[in-house]
């Protein structure tokens, strides 16, 4: 890693870091010196990166404010105060048209996807606040731009994700070396897939200019930058990694 992207002396929650895009930004950002808490709510996934990166395992549901306490508080015991946040932990739910989905099939996506987000921002900006420094990166996806047919609770988290991540962002404004950004991926090749009819897959990657689905790698190289030092003038941003497919 180029030194002026080193990670050095900063404490890193990864959110949903158990596999796939999680597991990637976990390995990425501990290559590059952060000391990494992986939290996820499959104890055995978080438990098997975390020793793969050096970090510590953190077993917790995002919905769950006593399971993010308690993260918080393991991963500052351990290692210190969280410097950089990353909301990774999401679901696509169930696929269905409108007049096939429940409200608690809507509730479900919505709890994890955009409460999730905002109970660990809530959890994690005091002491940014405090200490005049932080990062903070939510995992929106280009669904929530343009919007996926048969997955509307999917595609309006993620729009709300984008928007929060603005609101935010104005907000921590004046209060020292603090950004808050997001990024929108396409379809990334993760066991996330493995849970949406096929048809629902191929809509998704037609729609790629480049013909290929994203590696959970390059999404990591985009968060480690935008949660590094260098990234001070970026904030309320939402960038897209889609192989061209976003036009907005």
């Amino acid at each position: 890693m180029a030194d002026f992207f080193r990670l050095d002396g900063k404490v890193a929650l990864v959110t949903g870091g158990g596999q796939g895009i999680g597991e990637a930004i976990c390995r990425r950002l501990a290559a590059a010196g952060a000391r990494v808490g992986v939290f996820d709510r499959d104890a055995a996934k978080a438990q098997r990166v975390a020793l793969a990166c050096g970090g510590i395992a953190l077993a917790g549901d995002v919905t769950c404010e006593a399971d993010i306490d308690a993260a918080l508080h393991d991963i500052q015991d351990q290692f210190g105060a969280v410097d950089l946040l990353v909301n990774n932990a999401g679901i696509t739910g169930k696929a269905g048209k409108l007049w096939e989905l429940t409200r608690q099939d809507w509730e479900t996506v919505l709890a994890v996807n955009v409460l999730g987000t905002v109970l660990c921002c809530q959890a994690v900006v005091p002491s940014m606040r405090s200490r005049g420094y932080g990062r903070i990166v939510n995992i929106a996806s280009i669904a929530g731009k343009e919007g996926n047919p048969t997955l509307g609770p999917y595609s309006a988290s993620k729009a709300a994700v984008i928007a929060f991540t603005k609101s935010l962002a104005k907000e921590l404004v004046g209060h020292g070396d603090i950004t808050v950004n997001s990024i929108s991926p396409a379809v990334i090749h993760t066991p996330i897939l493995d849970g949406l009819p096929p048809a629902t897959v191929e809509y998704m990657v037609a729609r790629i200019p480049m013909g290929r689905t994203g590696k959970p790698e390059e999404v990591a190289a985009l968060v480690h930058y935008l949660v590094s030092a260098e990234a001070s003038f970026t904030t309320g941003q939402c960038y897209d990694i889609s192989g061209g497919r976003a036009t907005y």
